[in-house]
């Protein structure tokens, strides 16, 4: 009898662990909901339990059942921006979200140049600390780990950006917030997601990496490594899978450096890579980037070949980049130090490609066209519709080539947004390429302050062999 009574406790004990509502961690007290949309609630229950959602900035109820598989899912309707409020479910056991906001979510991923923080010795955003109970900043920092298949949760939780949260947390991705919450002056939720070292790979569903012939050769090429994953899918189902019920502004992302050996399927494996995401969130968001910094690889110009993928990649709609050339101190240093900057030039993109606050020139000057007038290469340019300028007394990494596909130092010009580029040695212009080198830092600038994103005229093979 005392033995039935037992395992009729631990039955009923049993059942009523399982009857709880669960929620993903992403749904939590102290998170930041996207504004003016229509929001997922999900999570886990008995199945056939009713759940009661009440929200109470309209004090509005919604009813979900929880289906066969123990799972739930609804949607709920948010306001414009503001807050603090709640949100209750009631089931068999009754959950409260406390001090959730309604404002602008973006996702901050890729590698560690989006990762580096006060943590790995980003002694400045220091500075930072005794003004944040100023800004109206949430974060949700995604732990780093890997999954063969996507998950449905991860680990995390939203707190409020201070002195203490901010330390562990992406230097660009808090410039990036702070810049939008003082602009747009809602309150804004940031969610992390990086590892450093990554390929691009691991952040692209697996299926169609394997299921794309240059995709799959170039992920064979990838040397396993003792501090990062390089399978493909690995981070996107462990670190991305889990949260592509929340509704999202958009992504900015910071990657590529451990791309530079595959660059000729750079810009298709990104190109696959956001499509994936964007299906998955069944959302066209915006999705901004940063083009990697100049640095001294071990081989040449394979950082000059990704820069020149990543300005490939904007032919996808809804995208943009950021050129930081002009930010970078040390070359040997893969890791610039100048976070800041970098975060102030994503948020003014965002802020007016995605939220229309143009803050004069925010976009980088691109190439736009190569023609020759007598000895001289004329170069058009997009983004640079008030002028150009060289900052400096001489040119810098500009060079122009004959058929011969000799390049010489260039003898540069400018007239309005076109630059002439001619050398003595050079009768007929061919090509012409500026800052396409791993290291090489260019001075032509937009008069608005920003640098000419990299480029080349020309499609001849390019020397990568290993420098010696």
């Amino acid at each position: 009898m005392k033995k039935y009574l037992l395992f009729l406790i631990l039955s009923l004990f049993t059942l009523s662990l399982y009857a709880n509502i669960r929620l993903p961690n992403i749904l939590g007290s102290n998170m930041v909901l996207q504004q003016k949309s229509t929001t997922k609630f999900w999570g886990w229950a008995s199945p056939g339990e009713k759940i009661k959602i009440t929200t109470s900035w309209d004090n509005k109820t919604v009813e979900v059942l929880t289906d066969g598989n123990a799972s739930w899912q609804t949607s709920i309707q948010t306001p414009q921006a503001g807050g603090p409020y709640t949100v209750v479910l009631e089931g068999e056991n009754k959950i409260t979200l406390e001090n959730i906001f309604i404002g602008e979510v973006w996702v901050c991923s890729g590698q560690s140049n989006m990762e580096w923080s006060h943590d790995n010795g980003l002694a400045s955003i220091k500075e930072e600390f005794s003004q944040l109970n100023k800004l109206n900043i949430k974060l949700f920092k995604i732990p780093k780990t890997t999954s063969k298949t996507p998950q449905d949760n991860n680990e995390g939780s939203w707190v409020a950006c201070d002195s203490n949260t901010l330390k562990a947390f992406s230097a660009v991705g808090y410039y990036f917030g702070k810049e939008l919450n003082k602009d747009l002056n809602v309150p804004i939720g940031l969610i992390s997601s990086n590892w450093g070292g990554t390929p691009a790979e691991v952040w692209t569903p697996e299926d169609l990496v394997q299921g794309n012939t240059a995709l799959k050769d170039a992920s064979t090429k990838k040397t396993p490594a003792p501090w990062w994953p390089v399978a493909p899918g690995y981070a996107y189902n462990a670190m991305i899978a889990p949260i592509v019920n929340y509704n999202i502004a958009g992504t900015i992302w910071y990657q590529g450096e451990s791309n530079t050996g595959t660059a000729s399927s750079y810009t298709e494996l990104m190109n696959t890579m956001i499509g994936a995401w964007r299906k998955a969130w069944d959302n066209d968001f915006p999705f901004y980037y940063v083009q990697i910094a100049p640095y001294k690889y071990d081989s040449y110009n394979i950082g000059a070949l990704v820069r020149e993928a990543q300005t490939k990649s904007l032919s996808t709609e809804k995208t943009g980049m950021v050129v930081i050339s002009d930010l970078v101190s040390d070359t040997l240093n893969i890791h610039p130090t100048n976070k800041k900057d970098v975060g102030l030039r994503l948020a003014n993109l965002a802020l007016g490609e995605t939220y229309g606050i143009k803050k004069g020139g925010y976009k980088n000057p691109l190439f736009k066209s190569f023609t020759v007038s007598g000895s001289n290469a004329v170069i058009d340019f997009d983004n640079a519709e008030i002028g150009l300028v060289i900052k400096g007394e001489k040119p810098k990494e500009i060079f122009v080539a004959g058929a011969d596909k000799v390049f010489y130092p260039a003898v540069v010009k400018i007239k309005e947004n076109k630059i002439f580029v001619s050398n003595k040695q050079v009768k007929t212009p061919v090509a012409v390429r500026y800052q396409f080198s791993n290291t090489g830092i260019g001075n032509l600038f937009s008069k608005a302050g920003l640098p000419v994103a990299p480029f080349r005229t020309d499609d001849w093979e390019v020397d990568t062999s290993k420098i010696k």
